[in-house]
C-alpha cells in the first residue's frame, strides 16, 4: 500500500499570479490538474493509474507570498472527505496572520485535518521563531503535540517569488525536537539541496522527528543520502507532485524503484512508516 506523504493538490485558484505562473510553467497537463484540484475523482483516477494508494495532500496559508488563507483547511478536508480511506487531509496555521494559534488549530483539527504544515521559507520566519518573539508558534506546536497532530516542516529552498529560501535551514528543527518532546515531526524535503547533513542527523537524533524525501530527484537521492537505510524506519516517501521540476507521480515512484534498496528498506519508505503516521 504505496503512500506518497507529499502531493500538492491545493485551492490553486487562490494563488498569486506570480507564483501559479511558477507553479504551472512548462507543464502540459495544466487542464488536468485544474479538474483534480476541483475533483477528488479525477485524482483518485490519477493515483490509480500511476500506482500510489494513499496520498497526503499538503495544504499551508501563505496569504501575502503564496496567496493561500486559512480557507485551506476547509478545502482539504472537504476534499479528502470523498475517499477518507485513501486521501490525508494535511493543513496549517499561519502564526502571523491569527489571533489564537491554538484555536485555529483546534479548528483545523475539528474539520478532519490531520496533520499541519509550517513553511519557513513561505511564511517568513524560522521554524523556531518561538524563541524570538513569534509566541504564536509555539502555541501552534504546543496544540499540535496535545492533539497528537504530527507537524511537517519544509526544509530546504524555495523558488517561488519572495521566498526566503534562508529560513529553510533545518537545524532550528533542533529547538523544536527539545522543546516539544512528544510533537511528531517531519522534515520535508531532507533539507535539499544544501542541508542534506543536518537532516540526517536530526533525524537519528530525536525519537519523533521523521523525513519525506519529496522534491529530490530520486535518482540522486543516494548521492544526497548514502547512508539512508540507516534511517529507514523513519524515512516517508514523498513525491512533491505537481511541483515545479515533477511532472509525474507514475516517473517519480518508478524512479525510486529503480534505485535497487533492500525489500525492506523500501517497503519501510513506501509502506509501513506512512502507515504507522497516518493510519488507514
Amino acid at each position: 500500500m504505496v503512500t506518497d506523504v507529499h502531493v500538492h493538490v491545493q485551492p490553486i485558484w487562490e494563488m498569486k499570479a506570480a507564483a501559479l505562473d511558477v507553479f504551472l510553467k512548462g507543464r502540459d497537463d495544466v487542464d488536468a490538474l485544474q479538474k483534480i484540484m476541483r475533483s477528488p475523482e479525477h485524482l483518485l483516477r490519477r493515483l490509480d493509474a500511476d500506482g500510489v494508494d494513499r496520498a497526503v495532500l499538503v495544504n499551508y496559508p501563505s496569504p501575502d507570498l503564496m496567496g493561500f488563507s486559512h480557507r485551506v483547511n476547509d478545502y482539504v478536508a472537504q476534499y479528502c472527505a470523498a475517499a477518507p480511506d485513501r486521501l490525508i487531509p494535511m493543513g496549517g496555521v499561519h502564526p502571523r496572520f491569527t489571533d489564537d494559534a491554538a484555536a485555529e488549530v483546534r479548528r483545523a483539527a475539528d474539520a478532519g485535518v490531520r496533520a499541519l504544515k509550517i513553511h519557513p521559507p513561505h511564511m517568513g520566519f524560522e521554524s523556531n521563531a518561538y524563541l524570538h518573539g513569534l509566541d504564536a508558534l509555539r502555541d501552534l506546536y504546543a496544540e499540535a503535540q496535545r492533539l497528537k497532530l504530527p507537524v511537517m516542516i519544509h526544509t530546504g529552498t524555495s523558488i517561488f517569488p519572495g521566498a526566503r529560501s534562508r529560513v529553510g535551514e533545518p537545524m532550528p528543527i533542533d529547538d523544536v525536537a527539545v522543546d516539544f518532546p512528544d510533537l511528531t515531526l517531519v522534515i520535508a524535503h531532507g533539507g535539499r539541496p544544501l542541508w542534506m547533513e543536518q537532516a540526517f542527523f536530526l533525524v537519528r537524533r530525536f525519537p519523533k522527528v521523521h523525513m519525506d524525501v519529496s522534491g529530490i530527484p530520486p535518482k540522486a537521492l543516494l548521492r544526497y543520502f548514502p547512508r539512508l537505510a540507516e534511517i529507514a524506519d523513519k524515512v516517508l516517501y514523498g513525491s512533491d507532485w505537481p511541483s515545479p521540476g515533477v511532472a509525474s507521480l507514475a516517473r517519480n515512484l518508478a524512479d525510486f524503484r529503480g534505485l535497487g534498496l533492500p525489500a525492506d528498506v523500501e517497503t519501510k519508505i513506501l509502506e509501513t512508516n506512512a502507515l504507522a503516521l497516518f493510519p488507514a
